[in-house]
């Protein structure tokens, strides 16, 4: 008989049972914590991401360090009165008069303060000045730091400018007077000195010579009268020119800067000053990411000149110019577009003097090459009155040079010549079409040179901005008196292999020079 048939299980089965019931105990012990309670069981995740990337610098040392030593500038000026008794002005603007206004009314308020038709004189206002002058009145803000212990300030030009009381309001609300102690309009920058028994904290200058583009810069200043405000940015840019005036070589930057910054620092991460926060660029008003600062070496001199006895001394030449194109290289048979043209030498000037004459290209200054007309400016004025120069010159196709000692440049009251105006006054039988140029001229009235009648809108002379009414005073440094002059020494142009030609062209502006294809056909 089976062991099924007599319910007793046969050894194979006892043995299967046995072992899953070890096999399930065994696995729930496995489950067990020590202290006999069933363990949960973990779901599996993956890691979050992480970058060990290098971590940007702070610059919040740098800003603890120099803060003390950024103020905000504000500007005060005597407001003079509209109008008096005795002028012409009139404020009737066909209206009612002043008198019929209610009393409470702006205008009548205004005019009352200020002055205007039937007004007392002797009445307007408690803060009227007995000297004649207005009220000081603010008209201006800006930025500020301090270049030593003794209080003395650099900012912008253009923010003190006009101004009559300066008031210094350092980065704790403390609010100190300052007298103007000199200004260089030439490069927007102002010195100002605090006087009180104190010491304060003061940054220096840096190397600029060091600065880098890319290099990180920190701006420190008082945008729309918030004083105190940090950006930072980059060196964007070098030697920019933004046309503000002669010795233009801004240094660009990133760094957020608005109406308000004018004057402050830009720092570097040392915290000293690479550059003074002067202009931005902005079709909107605010900071779209691209200023301009004049660098650390520009300011250093001019403030040590104003710190010494209020003005900064420049030497001085005393000749116009301009750059040198590829155009005009080419027409004066120079190998490469450099130096600076002389446009004409100022009558009486240290450079008139020793023989520099029109349509000369200056190329170097004591035997260093002058790379455009900027470079001449920047190194003749950083140069002092009374110093011995030697100029190098390309004139009529050969080198030469004069020496030169250079005047004062703060000095020079010498007024500029007014060219004759020459109206164009239609056709006459003097008039000479020049075909290979597009240009019709005739005699100027004064004599001297020849008066652009025409202009052929499809000429070249045309695309270079030649206007009727400007004259024709010289071609090639030649004086021309008739069409026929100027045809001659085209034909001569031609002979010696030029496609071009220089003509100084003499406007109410002044004269510059442009070179005019020749017509080879």
């Amino acid at each position: 008989m089976s062991h099924s048939q007599n319910g007793h299980s046969s050894p194979k089965t006892a043995s299967l049972k046995t072992a899953m019931k070890a096999t399930t105990v065994g696995g729930l012990a496995a489950l067990m914590l020590s202290t006999g309670l069933a363990a949960p069981i973990l779901h599996s995740f993956a890691a979050p991401v992480e970058v060990n990337a290098p971590q940007v610098p702070s610059f919040a040392n740098v800003v603890d360090a120099v803060s003390p030593a950024v103020v905000s500038v504000r500007v005060q000026s005597n407001v003079q009165p509209a109008s008096d008794d005795s002028s012409n002005f009139s404020f009737n603007f066909g209206g009612r008069g002043l008198d019929q206004l209610p009393d409470d009314h702006p205008l009548k308020r205004f005019f009352k303060e200020f002055g205007g038709p039937n007004q007392d004189r002797s009445d307007r206002g408690p803060n009227r000045h007995r000297d004649g002058k207005g009220p000081l009145r603010p008209v201006a803000q800006g930025s500020g730091f301090f270049i030593s212990e003794d209080g003395y300030v650099v900012t912008n030009n253009h923010v003190v400018d006009d101004g009559s009381a300066y008031t210094i309001v350092m980065n704790d609300g403390t609010e100190l007077d300052a007298k103007l102690v000199g200004r260089d309009p030439r490069t927007d920058l102002a010195l100002l000195k605090v006087d009180v028994n104190r010491k304060f904290t003061y940054v220096k200058f840096a190397d600029d010579s060091k600065i880098r583009v890319g290099d990180w810069v920190v701006a420190v200043g008082n945008p729309f009268g918030l004083g105190g405000t940090v950006t930072s940015g980059i060196v964007s840019a070098r030697g920019r020119n933004i046309g503000s005036g002669p010795y233009d070589d801004y240094l660009q930057i990133d760094a957020a800067v608005n109406r308000g910054n004018s004057g402050g620092p830009a720092f570097n991460l040392n915290g000293e000053v690479v550059g003074i926060n002067t202009a931005i660029f902005s079709p909107s008003g605010g900071s779209v990411g691209i200023a301009f600062a004049i660098p650390s070496s520009v300011a250093k001199d001019v403030i040590a000149d104003l710190q010494k006895d209020g003005k900064v001394e420049r030497g001085w030449l005393g000749v116009q110019i301009q750059p040198v194109s590829k155009d005009i290289a080419e027409s004066l048979g120079l190998s490469e577009a450099s130096g600076a043209l002389v446009v004409s030498p100022q009558a009486g000037s240290p450079g008139d003097k020793a023989g520099i004459k029109q349509g000369d290209i200056i190329t170097a200054v004591n035997g260093d090459p002058v790379k455009d007309a900027r470079d001449l400016s920047r190194r003749i004025g950083g140069m002092a009155p009374n110093t011995k120069v030697e100029i190098s010159l390309w004139r009529g196709g050969k080198s030469q040079s004069v020496n030169v000692t250079l005047g004062d440049l703060a000095s020079d009251d010498a007024s500029k010549s007014t060219p004759t105006q020459n109206d164009d006054k239609g056709q006459s039988s003097s008039e000479k079409v020049l075909s290979s140029l597009g240009l019709t001229v005739s005699p100027a009235d004064d004599g001297n040179g020849l008066a652009i009648t025409d202009v052929d809108p499809d000429s070249d002379a045309a695309a270079r901005g030649l206007k009727t009414g400007e004259k024709i005073t010289s071609v090639n440094n030649q004086q021309v008196a008739s069409a026929a002059d100027i045809e001659k020494i085209l034909e001569q142009a031609k002979k010696d292999g030029r496609s071009k030609a220089l003509f100084q062209i003499q406007t109410d502006d002044g004269s510059r020079f442009i070179a005019l294809d020749i017509d080879q056909g």
